[in-house]
């Protein structure tokens, strides 16, 4: 018990004598210091420039606005929920592609190019799509399974009666 006792007393004097320590270099807290504002001088330029905008600069920037979505349809779609959230809903499903190691998986707009949610008499259609490998092995159930979701706004869906997953080989449908 003395040990107890003295070990106490000795790790309680050596932690107050820490505090000494708050203000010093060695502390990292201290090596940048407070901030301080200061002025930034501003470019002068004629064009109209939005600030909410990013800039494209660096090496990763470099792609083209049009590039198409390869993605073919998936084999089945296995299942379809439809969860309310506020200003909408999210859409989701559950594929099950032929073979491993398919990617970028969405829930692509049926009959529009431009990927913008219409529906046609009350009916909102999704294909369920995936870039998929041709050579990849097909293997157990449970490594193929993709999981997508969308989100729907409530404009779309107070024209929207029914919303309608379509795979290559069924579909699932959710109505109100």
């Amino acid at each position: 018990m003395r040990i107890f006792l003295s070990l106490l007393v000795v790790s309680s004097l050596a932690l107050a004598g820490c505090s000494g320590w708050r203000d010093s270099r060695v502390n990292p807290s201290n090596w940048f210091g407070d901030s301080e504002p200061r002025r930034v001088a501003k470019a002068e330029t004629t064009e109209e420039v939005n600030p909410l905008i990013p800039e494209r600069t660096g090496i990763f920037d470099r792609r083209t606005e049009n590039v198409s979505y390869e993605g073919t349809p998936v084999d089945q779609v296995t299942a379809l929920s439809i969860e309310r959230t506020p200003g909408g809903a999210i859409v989701r499903a559950t594929g099950l592609p032929l073979r491993q190691q398919a990617f970028d998986a969405r829930l692509v707009n049926e009959g529009d190019e431009n990927d913008e949610l219409q529906t046609v008499d009350g009916v909102l259609t999704f294909r369920l799509s995936a870039v998929q490998s041709r050579t990849a092995p097909q293997g157990p159930e449970r490594t193929r399974r993709i999981h997508v979701a969308r989100f729907v706004s409530d404009q779309t869906l107070a024209q929207t009666r029914v919303i309608r997953v379509v795979g290559a080989r069924n579909e699932r449908v959710s109505r109100r």
